[in-house]
């Protein structure tokens, strides 16, 4: 079971009449709209920290693959 908060917020009035006309659930539309906001703000705030500290060549990774492709027949495991 996830945890939820209650919360409030103002809607536009004229906005409020067209979702209950539309039988729209305001709450789970609020939900979906908060839930993409965080969504976008998450991308964005990744790629500001992206371009503050760019990612550069670095010869660990593969050194890290050439590890993984050892042969085992090699190891005498057997496995």
């Amino acid at each position: 079971m996830v945890a939820t908060t209650r919360t409030t917020f103002t809607l536009d009035e004229e906005l409020a009449q067209q979702a209950r006309k539309l039988e729209l659930n305001i709450s789970a539309a609020a939900r979906e709209g908060v839930i993409a906001a965080v969504k976008r703000a998450l991308g964005e705030a990744d790629r500001e920290a992206y371009l503050r500290f760019p990612e550069e060549p670095d010869d660990f990774w593969d050194k890290a693959q050439a590890w993984g492709e050892w042969d085992e027949a090699e190891s005498g495991s057997g496995v």
